[in-house]
């Protein structure tokens, strides 16, 4: 399986003027400048997808993309799946006021979103334990339902040593090692969201 098409659909502001809740749907979060657009850009073999801003926090909307996949099924050639780039998280320079609805459109669209099946939490691999990270992991563990699944990948491991990747790899067992710079870890990651959107059907 793989994806064969990726178009953006619309950006909302929070779940009040987000899309009808019509398709499967797989939220990237993480904090700002992790490279949550480099990733969606290469995940989907499309360079302008996902825009990406030199200024970490600027982009304050939830970006929703549609997601076209071939199989190798004749009965079903192709199965469809939302992904949605969520607003970078923990960045100080915004004012205070705009954070606080923010996080609360942020919050309201993890919690409340009915087809929300994935969460992908991206973590850089040069700092895996900032305390950001660990509450937001421990939040999505709060309010994920038993249909949801979080996988947690880690991005730019082009910047670490193979001994401390290692590490790493042996820290999180069942996490995806992504670099955007060499495409590594993409068809780990699409496999990993394709398996619990599809299950059997992977073909």
């Amino acid at each position: 399986m793989k994806i064969v098409e990726a178009s953006f659909l619309t950006s909302a502001q929070s779940i009040n003027d987000s899309p009808s809740p019509d398709m499967a749907e797989v939220a990237f979060l993480g904090r700002s400048n992790v490279g949550k657009s480099s990733l969606l850009n290469t995940l989907t073999n499309r360079k302008g997808l996902a825009k990406s801003s030199s200024t970490p926090g600027k982009t304050q909307l939830i970006n929703y993309f549609d997601i076209k996949f071939k199989t190798k099924s004749e009965e079903l050639p192709y199965l469809f799946a939302r992904f949605v780039d969520l607003p970078g998280f923990g960045y100080a320079k915004v004012s205070k006021g705009l954070k606080k609805d923010w996080n609360k459109n942020l919050t309201g669209y993890l919690e409340q979103r009915p087809c929300l099946q994935v969460f992908v939490h991206l973590l850089d691999a040069r700092h895996p334990h900032l305390e950001i990270d660990k509450n937001v992991d421990e939040f999505l563990e709060v309010i994920k339902r038993g249909d949801q699944k979080i996988i947690h990948a880690f991005t730019k491991i082009d910047k670490l040593k193979q001994n401390d990747l290692a590490k790493l790899k042996r820290a999180y067992p069942e996490g995806i090692f992504i670099s955007n710079l060499k495409k590594r870890g993409m068809i780990d990651l699409q496999n990993a969201i394709t398996e619990h959107l599809f299950g059997n059907q992977i073909f």
